[in-house]
């Protein structure tokens, strides 16, 4: 104050000099956040192993239940979905990625990861393609828990399960293996197709070339240039080049059709049982029934052909919902058989 009564110019400089040195200071300390917050995303990025890699893992038990993880090609399995998100988004998964409560992917108790798979909603036909790259779900009678954004897809967000048919993709699974090994995909021929024979070369011919001289009385014509022999099509010299519609050139481009994201199929009827075990003997089958008959109403044997073999199943049903065979699960599994599961049929 003192100052800038009695020196005005000095006072104008030295104000002008504070106001500069606080704007340097706070444009590094800018500057020093900035680069802070770059390092630490980076650093985050880095951290989390969003890359992951290829695991099947060893067999494991939880909550009395051995699972056997492995590669199994020709999985195919009904049953009931559930599906998380909140909780788990940005966390790590079971092979080393990041969960993404908004990707479509899914956690699996048994097969490899990451594989890909075709999950379908029995209840109303919608069917998508998933990545799994987690393990679970761990609670009984659950066989795929499913993202937040696949279960809105498949439109069983709000009523948090669904009557499911999983399937797996071997070729798509193959490759993401390959992937993530850091190999080549080279897919297997297909044993059902026949060899093509190899090409057989044309044959080769002699060819004779005479001279022959015009007929009697013909008038003979002096031969016009070969430029201009053949006018080109009127078509492509009236049609400006900018008129010609992107599908023209980009349709020869396209390879394979684009899968789409939902696909819709008609919604099929199916029935819930408690599954308690399946047997190559009958017997076994029949004794384990009068077991389980005398605490459960329902239970009986289902023969079924798999591969041309006769398998007998033990289960207890139909039940009409979820909820109720969640309650008959909980119950068969205390009884002693921790190996029940729901199966839909």
């Amino acid at each position: 104050m003192v100052i800038s009564e009695r020196f005005p110019s000095v006072g104008r400089w030295c104000t002008a000099l504070l106001l500069g040195l606080a704007l340097t200071l706070s444009g590094c300390a800018e500057t020093e956040l900035l680069v802070h917050t770059a390092k630490t995303a980076k650093s985050h990025q880095t951290d989390t192993g969003s890359k992951g890699y290829y695991k099947v893992g060893n067999a494991y038990q939880i909550q009395g239940v051995w699972y056997y993880p492995k590669e199994e090609w020709d999985y195919a399995e009904t049953g009931i979905a559930s599906w998380y998100g909140p909780g788990f988004h940005g966390k790590s998964t079971a092979n080393g990625e990041v969960f993404d409560e908004n990707a479509l992917t899914a956690a699996h108790r048994t097969l490899p990861m990451p594989s890909i798979v075709r999950v379908t909603n029995l209840d109303n036909g919608r069917s998508i393609v998933v990545r799994v790259n987690d393990r679970g779900p761990f609670a009984h009678g659950r066989i795929i828990d499913m993202s937040r954004r696949s279960a809105q897809l498949l439109g069983f967000m709000n009523k948090g399960t669904a009557k499911v048919r999983v399937e797996l993709l071997e070729s798509e699974s193959l490759q993401e293996r390959a992937a993530a090994r850091g190999e080549e995909y080279v897919p297997s021929p297909d044993p059902t197709l026949p060899s093509a024979p190899p090409p057989s070369a044309a044959p080769s011919g002699s060819v004779q070339v005479a001279v022959l001289n015009a007929p009697n009385g013909a008038r003979t014509a002096r031969a016009a240039p070969a430029a201009t022999s053949i006018p080109p099509p009127a078509a492509a010299a009236t049609v400006p080049a900018a008129r010609v519609p992107a599908s023209a050139t980009t349709s020869v481009a396209t390879s394979a059709p684009v899968r789409p994201l939902v696909s819709r199929t008609k919604p099929e009827p199916t029935q819930i049982f408690i599954q308690a075990g399946s047997f190559e003997d009958a017997d076994n089958a029949h004794r384990l029934t009068g077991r389980l008959g005398a605490f459960f109403r329902g239970a009986h044997v289902q023969p079924t052909q798999i591969s041309g073999k006769t398998y007998y199943r033990v289960r207890i049903g139909p039940i009409n919902d979820v909820d109720n065979a969640d309650r008959l699960l909980e119950r068969v599994i205390v009884a002693g058989y921790p190996g029940s599961r729901i199966v839909v049929d």
